[in-house]
Parts: structure tokens; C-alpha cells; sequence
């Protein structure tokens, strides 16, 4: 059975991105939420980015800085945090 996973990206943006992406190989489910700043613009970010993207996988935000991503409000996070079997944070 398949667990759900919740990575949440602050600090480490590259490292926990690209981990997000190596989850996805155990058929698990993995949502990612870039907490409290902008999504850093880098060359690995990008590509993780876009390979996100492309898995079809749910990427969202609580800063509205980050257009590209959906917005969800920070205590909207903090209640769906409740159904992941594992939170991540970095």
C-alpha cells in the first residue's frame, strides 16, 4: 500500500526538491510545499522543477511570491499535514 508523504522545503530548496523526486520511485504518493519564501532559481532547481511537473506531482505554496505554484494559506497546510503518513521537513 502506497504511503503519503509530505515534504515540506525551506532552507535546503535544491536537496529537498531533488529528494521529492527519488520518493516517487517507491510508488508512494509525495506532495511537496515550498514553506515561507520564494522558490530559488537556480539551474537544479529548474530541472527539478520542471521534472515535477512533468510526474504530474502536486507542488504547493504559502507565499504568494511563488506564482507558478498553487497557493494554499499556512493553516490550510497545517490541517492537511494530519493525513500524510510522513512529513519531511528541510
Amino acid at each position: 500500500m502506497p504511503k503519503k508523504i509530505a515534504v515540506l522545503v525551506r532552507d535546503r530548496q535544491d536537496e529537498a526538491l531533488r529528494m521529492s523526486l527519488g520518493l516517487i520511485l517507491l510508488d508512494d504518493v509525495v506532495d511537496v510545499y515550498v514553506m515561507g519564501r520564494k522558490l530559488e532559481i537556480t539551474g537544479e532547481n529548474t530541472l527539478n522543477f520542471e521534472t515535477i511537473r512533468e510526474m504530474e506531482m502536486k507542488i504547493y505554496t504559502d507565499c504568494k511570491e511563488n506564482a507558478d505554484l498553487e497557493f494554499v494559506p499556512t493553516d490550510e497546510i497545517a490541517r492537511r499535514l494530519t493525513a500524510y503518513d510522513h512529513v519531511l521537513p528541510y
